[in-house]
């Protein structure tokens, strides 16, 4: 972790002490878990760029332990249009270290959770059991479902209560997650194991030439950085940040210092970010170029061919890797500070009969010029740091509806991360219970990596982006950063759809 100048603690206590004015909480330290202030212990601030982020530097993957992926989770029942699934959330004991139990949460497990898959046009029916002994909740990330079923921090399930939600599934095809939403525990229980994956087929997915066989080539990338204490457990409270919890130690799908053993061939990654506040920009160490072939909701029109992605916190990326064309037999998935997320170890000689043509066309999502001409009719302003972080100067009331919006139709959102005088901190945004489509940022087309259809937006400081939104079921939503920390320290409104 990067060391901060004395006279840099100086600046920033005092701008804390600015923000804090009024709020005996802060300013008598309550609600700043995870920072030592008795010594001062600031470590990971770079006040030479001005920003207030703390990010633990993280450590690279050793290679010892070989990648495995979740388990598809085999429906209760199914028949051609209908499907069932229960969902478990438990505690329970990991050996993510060799020889060493860790205490951890999972879904029907005991670490992390199975991949359901549905299809486009199913009738869903999920059945939830909360077998923790803490409240918890079961929300559908970028799933489009009604507000009632969609599991936010109002939908909470006690210890040993059971609740069953039925939807039916309107997306095409694309891979989504669920993951726990009770208000001020989702940092929490989301780092102690509670993530799982939600896969969408359709037709057209079904039709592509794309790798698409799970775990073969068709592979799961859940990120997640930990910090472990000295007896390798997860203990949230000596870690937790309120600018949110980074960690030294990389898991992907669970495993520590992981590797991918893999044939010379064409692959496809379904990268979930699913950490606590950590972004990562991922490329190869060979410099080699890869193609993006979706995002958060599903396929891009047409391949976005780029040496590397940038993944927030609760984005997803879809990539395809060309690894007939590594030269040697080796070459490591690394993040921008070079540090190596995966090696991946080649092994065989290409087999042509194995490798899938390119594919020019995936998709056919398109800004139409109604929606760059609509008038922005909401405005969102995320600002603050640590417990002080609000959205449009508020923070999250149950009781308090701050938009309405009617049901399927557009409106143009628009986004703004307010740059403060510590320079600021990206800050991912999510809306439930919609896919939306970036009209702009900053004033311009988006990038190719922002065309495609999201259910989070990852701003920088000072940037502004404009979002056309339409909700397809009626009920109340959330939207927040989804930095987890403020999220639970009330970065979040509600928006009441009817």
């Amino acid at each position: 972790m990067k060391k901060v100048a004395l006279a840099g603690i100086i600046v920033s206590l005092g701008l804390l002490g600015a923000c804090s004015q009024g709020n005996s909480d802060i300013s008598s330290n309550k609600g700043m878990k995870g920072m030592d202030h008795s010594s001062m212990n600031m470590e990971g601030m770079d006040h030479t760029n001005m920003n207030h982020e703390t990010i633990t530097e993280l450590k690279s993957s050793l290679g010892e332990n070989e990648l495995t992926y979740p388990y598809v989770l085999k429906p209760d029942q199914m028949n051609y249009n209908t499907i069932s699934y229960t969902i478990r959330a438990q505690q329970g004991t990991s050996e993510i270290f060799d020889g060493i139990k860790t205490k951890t949460y999972g879904y029907n497990g005991d670490f992390l959770g199975p991949v359901i898959r549905v299809q486009k046009g199913m009738n869903v029916t999920i059945h939830l059991v909360n077998d923790l002994q803490e409240d918890t909740t079961f929300h559908w990330h970028g799933l489009e479902i009604p507000g009632n079923e969609d599991g936010g921090p109002h939908k909470v399930l006690k210890p040993g209560e059971t609740e069953t939600i039925h939807f039916t599934v309107q997306q095409d095809a694309a891979t989504l997650w669920f993951h726990p939403h009770p208000m001020h525990e989702t940092g929490k229980q989301v780092f102690k194991g509670l993530a799982g994956l939600l896969y969408i087929d359709d037709k057209n997915s079904e039709m592509l030439n794309i790798p698409k066989t799970y775990g073969v080539d068709d592979l799961p990338i859940i990120l997640q950085d930990k910090t472990f204490t000295d007896d390798k457990q997860l203990v949230y409270d000596k870690v937790m940040n309120e600018d949110g919890t980074s960690g030294d130690t990389l898991l992907i799908n669970g495993v520590v210092d992981p590797k991918l053993t893999v044939d010379r061939k064409k692959v496809r990654l379904r990268i979930l970010n699913g950490s606590n506040m950590r972004s990562y920009t991922l490329h190869f160490n060979n410099d080699m170029e890869f193609q993006q072939i979706a995002s958060d909701g599903g396929f891009l029109n047409e391949p976005n061919t780029t040496k590397e992605i940038e993944v927030a916190p609760g984005e997803r990326a879809e990539v395809i890797v060309d690894l007939t064309k590594v030269n040697g037999n080796e070459v490591s998935l690394v993040n921008e500070d070079n540090k190596t997320i995966l090696p991946i170890h080649l092994k065989g000689t290409v087999n042509n009969s194995k490798t899938t043509e390119t594919v020019y066309q995936l998709n056919s999502v398109n800004a139409t010029d109604e929606m760059k001409n609509k008038k922005v009719t909401k405005t969102i302003k995320l600002a603050g740091m640590m417990n002080n972080v609000t959205i449009n100067n508020k923070k999250f009331d149950p009781n308090r509806i701050d938009f309405i919006q009617k049901q399927n139709e557009t409106e143009v959102w628009e986004i703004e991360n307010v740059k403060d005088a510590m320079g600021g901190m990206n800050h991912p945004f999510h809306i439930h219970g919609t896919q939306f489509q970036v009209v702009s940022v900053d004033g311009k087309e988006p990038p190719a990596n922002l065309s495609g259809l999201k259910d989070t937006i990852s701003l920088k400081p000072g940037q502004t982006a404009k979002i056309a939104v339409k909700f397809t079921h009626k009920g109340i939503y959330m939207y927040h950063c989804h930095i987890l920390e403020h999220e639970d320290n009330g970065m979040m409104g509600q928006i009441k759809v009817e």
